[in-house]
């Protein structure tokens, strides 16, 4: 552990003037938060030298960590301006340098002071998508104040499969150190997946005022837009909606599909529901602003999937299962996120902004 100046100052003192031993110090300080190996260690060190204070220049002699290696680490870990992700891991930077993995660590940590940020998938953003991103979250955050977000009826639709959606990354096996890879079995280190898993697809709408079921999508359906009116619009996302929203007045949302921007769907939707975002007003690759995809989806996904899915019926039933326990407080809380996402959205001219969130 650490001891602080004044902590080092009042142990030499009691120490050489009174003698205190470690439990003595433990017994009259017991808010300091010292250790009795640590305090036996710094006794020891006082009464050999007669002084508690650290020796520079002692313990390890620094053999990696020179201004050499310093620099030749810092030009490989970061890209370089004019080429962007040019950048080396830790393993190819010790591979190229000599340097051993742990001194790179290190020197990136405590020389250079960096630290590491992981990377999120995005949808990739034109100029053009940008543009009207930009345009668009003004224009809705204008026509839709807090008080009708209440009202707001987001709906999405997502494909779930068999086959867990795993991180490699994160995926990894321990085995003893003299152990080699070619040693372990290989049914230890292989996560294997069938290359075409059988899926389900779904639909659902959720508010402020409730969520409807899951809808599920006949296997084998293209969603086209007679599916999506005859269909998922009227067997089921608007009864519910209607039903759900225990008033006249609700606003309906969805995004820029083809089945959902074809003239017939504008149509019906400008019958049977009190308002509407069309999709000349919903911003274009926009899922950061969608609360099902920014966050209903993601986390019933991750309930799901802490069981072994075994089938398709299987992998039906857990989603109803997860559903309906899921929290009404999660689908508020995102829904209450929108109109931030919506100024993010413009601060960031229209580009991405969730990293900055």
């Amino acid at each position: 552990m650490v001891f602080s100046k004044d902590d080092l100052s009042l142990i030499k003192i009691l120490r050489q003037e009174k003698h205190y031993g470690a439990k003595r110090f433990l017994k009259e300080f017991p808010n300091r938060n010292w250790s009795i190996a640590a305090l036996n260690r710094l006794i020891a060190k006082i009464d050999a030298t007669g002084s508690a204070e650290k020796r520079y220049g002692g313990g390890r002699p620094r053999t990696a960590r020179t201004m050499e290696n310093v620099d030749s680490v810092e030009t490989l870990v970061l890209s370089q301006e004019d080429r962007p992700g040019t950048h080396r891991t830790i393993r190819q930077v010790s591979r190229e340098t000599g340097i051993s993995r742990t001194s790179v660590h290190r020197i990136i940590h405590k020389e250079l002071q960096l630290k590491c940020l992981k990377k999120k998938q995005a949808q990739d953003l034109t100029d053009a998508n940008k543009i009207a991103r930009l345009v668009r979250t003004k224009q809705l955050l204008r026509k839709y104040p807090q008080r009708l977000v209440q009202f707001m009826w987001f709906t999405d639709e997502k494909l779930f499969t068999v086959t867990p959606p795993v991180n490699l990354q994160n995926d990894r096996v321990y085995v003893a150190v003299p152990m080699r890879k070619k040693q372990v079995a290989a049914n230890r280190l292989l996560r294997t997946r069938s290359n075409f898993s059988k899926s389900v697809m779904v639909s659902v709408g959720v508010s402020s005022l409730g969520c409807t079921e899951l809808i599920f999508i006949d296997p084998g359906v293209k969603i086209n837009g007679a599916y999506y009116r005859d269909v998922l619009l009227g067997e089921h996302l608007l009864p519910a909606i209607k039903e759900l929203s225990g008033s006249e007045f609700f606003i309906f949302q969805q995004d820029s599909a083809p089945a959902h921007r074809a003239r017939e769907t504008v149509d019906l939707l400008s019958r049977e529901t009190p308002d509407f975002i069309s999709p000349t007003l919903w911003p274009p690759n926009s899922p950061d602003l969608n609360p099902v995809d920014y966050k209903i989806w993601s986390v019933l996904q991750e309930r799901v999937y802490q069981t072994r899915i075994r089938d398709v019926d299987h992998l039906k039933q857990r989603l109803v299962e997860e559903w309906n326990r899921f929290d009404q407080g999660i689908v508020d809380r995102a829904i209450n996120e929108w109109r931030d996402r919506l100024r993010a959205c413009i601060r960031a001219n229209g580009g991405h902004f969730e990293h900055q969130l």
